[in-house]
């Protein structure tokens, strides 16, 4: 089916894929700078999915453009589904559809690999997270530690 505004009712949210690099009880994260969107808070490699393009490779993509590893696909492990609520700068509603992945294994040092993006890359221990993480990621790591596959966040 070709999309266009003939059907608005039909929900048509945007998607992105996470990556969770673990060690031990360290995740890597990176902290925001020069987007327009949450800087000065810390996100897991992530990004919003292209067109024609699998959950699992988008998350294979943002993993290697943000902390610079190399991850096979039969290393990923999904983790947890988000039905995602909110709004853009502009006041608009957008939905998301989150897919949480994580790396059993993977090649490469994980480094700050976008530079223009991200102030830098730290292991951050799950059981002390910082203030400044991006609250929907925080909701999602408080899940998944809690052994659940899927949430909401952002409906009232």
């Amino acid at each position: 089916m070709i999309f266009d505004n003939k059907y608005p009712e039909v929900a048509r949210p945007y998607t992105a894929s996470f990556v969770i690099l673990r060690d031990g009880t360290k995740i890597a994260m990176v902290l925001r700078k020069n987007t327009g969107w949450m800087d000065g808070y810390y996100g897991l490699p992530a990004g919003k999915g292209e067109w024609f393009e699998p959950f699992s490779v988008g998350a294979v993509r943002e993993a290697k453009e943000e902390s610079g590893v190399d991850i096979k696909l039969e290393n990923l492990k999904p983790l947890h589904v988000v039905h995602r609520h909110g709004s853009d700068s502009e006041g608009k509603f957008i939905d998301w559809v989150d897919v949480y992945f994580e790396a059993e294994k993977w090649e490469g040092e994980p480094h700050n690999a976008e530079e223009e993006k991200s102030e830098r890359l730290d292991w951050i221990d799950l059981g002390d997270l910082p203030e400044n993480i991006v609250p929907p990621q925080r909701a999602a790591l408080e899940e998944i530690e809690k052994g659940n596959m899927y949430s909401e966040y952002g409906w009232e």
